[in-house]
């Protein structure tokens, strides 16, 4: 036997550490003058974006910011959001990026778990940058002012020092290092914090790398996309596209606010080539009017995760020349992590047919090493029947480190060797899972296991149905019926008898929602719906199950 060991050593000429930040040096070198950034009036090429972030990091170990540093920023989807992506951790910090959503309470919470030294804040969010001062006198806030945010105020300052003034102290030309250990953390992101305090989930620079390389490989995205940033940078650090677009030198077009109307202009103007969203986005833009497309040039190809599309949706925005990609994935994955990979013989399905098959949350990633559906009790596989249900997990390099300060949490997550994602799902006879529901969103009716999604799915074929959520009730007989929560489209009108009947003719009797309430679904920032909010609302844990 040959001894492959032996003298054969890692050292510098045949191992570096894998680093996300590392491509915006390749894009600088060979596209330097190729457009990264589209903002506004702002036209900003490679160089010069690798010039800032180079001048940011410099800038920040100025202030005293190291390894492991945390480096938080409540930004919008902006130019000076994109630079944070490289800037921060080629300082050897740890980038915390803020759901700009969030109250106050939240925030001042997850800055103080996370350690941050240094604040990036938009001026649209100057009066709670205030209160952070008073409350986090420690904490260096930078403010930052972008051309279509509010303007600054003569004589009024919130925060320590500003963005731009901030890089002008910075070194241009400054030695970034790769990070020692791929190992080493990149970013921190928290969750939503539903059930208590929000777990802040470590990323590290192998599995932004890998993940940002997947994008790629899932899209088959070629050189030089143009890239809408309808997907908030806060949301998994955009599920790792600020990467994956220096990758391939692309151009981020930066949107601070999604408007249906503003992305059909944009994407008319700018050739608009990808955009990832939640299906509340995909929906409000195919159900647009349509003389807002007017100019776009197809095909654009759009990510959606979370609730797969229904038919109708699907076929509108087919008839608009917008290709759906389903992925799934959770914040401790990176965001996707699984993807419905489209097979050839789809095409000749029809509609219905077709969004049958999308709807399935799908295969691994291609970096990904697996995702499987196991019984959380035993660990064994479940049967690849469709029908047998068991936990969706996780496991490979693009899973987090772990919840930071949570040793408990950590190690639950991981237990068996796979990343326990809470949702339960099937194993099709493909080899492709299918989510039936979250553990908790699981209705259990007289001793009957009801899925809220499978509810979900029968409404949103509906045509008046924009969106909706299925949670449970409490009831003195059965312990616990479905109800729905549903947003009509515009100038839509059902009532709840007729959508009752809907539901009735394509579900057993004993899953048909009991009750439907009309109006504006509770949503996150990302756009999807907050189920928690509606089982607060209808007392859904005061139910007995029986």
């Amino acid at each position: 036997m040959a001894d492959f060991d032996t003298g054969l050593g890692r050292n510098a000429a045949n191992y570096a550490a894998l680093t996300p930040i590392d491509f915006i040096a390749r894009a600088a070198a060979v596209y330097g003058k190729r457009t990264a950034i589209i903002h506004g009036a702002l036209r900003q090429d490679w160089d010069q974006t690798y010039r800032r972030t180079r001048r940011l990091a410099s800038a920040l170990q100025g202030l005293g910011v190291g390894k492991n540093d945390t480096v938080s920023a409540m930004l919008p989807n902006t130019p000076a959001m994109v630079e944070a992506h490289f800037g921060v951790p080629m300082a050897g910090a740890v980038l915390n990026a803020l759901n700009i959503r969030l109250d106050a309470e939240s925030i001042v919470f997850m800055l103080r778990h996370g350690e941050a030294k240094v604040l990036l804040i938009d001026s649209e969010f100057a009066a709670l940058a205030q209160q952070l001062r008073t409350q986090l006198p420690a904490l260096k806030i930078v403010e930052v002012f972008d051309e279509l945010g509010p303007p600054p105020v003569a004589g009024e300052r919130f925060g320590h020092l500003e963005y731009e003034a901030l890089l002008a102290g910075g070194d241009e030309h400054f030695d970034w290092q790769m990070p020692a250990d791929e190992w080493d953390a990149i970013a921190l992101n928290y969750t939503s914090g539903t059930t208590g305090d929000p777990k802040g989930v470590v990323y590290h620079h192998r599995g932004a790398a890998l993940n940002a390389v997947s994008n790629i490989l899932e899209w088959d995205l070629p050189k030089h996309p143009v890239y809408l940033w309808t997907l908030p940078m806060f949301h998994c650090n955009g599920w790792c596209f600020p990467w994956t677009v220096a990758a391939r030198a692309g151009v981020n077009v930066c949107l601070r606010k999604f408007e249906p109307k503003l992305v059909f202009d944009l994407i008319a103007e700018h050739g608009i080539t990808h955009y990832c969203a939640a299906p509340i986005v995909h929906a409000a833009l195919a159900n647009a009017p349509e003389g807002w497309r007017a100019g776009i040039r197809g095909p654009v190809k759009a990510m959606v995760a979370g609730a797969p599309p229904p038919a109708a949706v699907l076929a509108k925005m087919e008839a608009m020349q917008f290709e759906l990609t389903h992925v799934y994935g959770l914040t401790e994955v990176y965001g996707p992590a699984a993807v419905c990979a489209e097979q050839d013989e789809w095409n000749t399905l029809s509609v219905d047919q077709r969004a049958v098959q999308k709807s399935r949350q799908g295969v691994r990633y291609h970096l990904q090493s697996g995702v499987t559906v196991l019984s959380p009790d035993t660990m064994a596989p479940v049967a690849a029947d469709g029908e047998e249900i068991g936990e969706i997990m996780f496991r490979g390099n693009i899973c987090m480190k772990g919840y930071l300060k949570n040793d408990r949490a950590t190690h639950e997550a991981f237990a068996g060797g796979w990343f326990h994602t809470g949702d339960l799902g099937v194993m099709n006879a493909d080899g492709y899972i299918k989510i039936k529901d979250r553990s908790k969103d699981i209705i259990i009716s007289g001793g009957e296991n009801i899925s809220s999604v499978e509810v979900e799915d029968v409404l949103y074929r509906h045509p008046a149905v924009l969106a909706a959520a299925v949670v449970a009730q409490p009831d003195e007989k059965w312990g616990e019926t479905p109800c729905a929560f549903v947003e009509l489209k515009e100038g839509a009108e059902v009532g709840a008898a007729e959508l009752t009947e809907f539901c009735r003719s394509h579900l057993a009797g004993f899953k048909v929602p009991k009750a439907i309430y009309f109006g504006p679904l509770p949503k996150t920032s990302t756009g999807k719906i907050q189920k928690f909010e509606l089982r607060k609302r209808m007392k859904s844990d005061s139910a007995i199950n029986v």
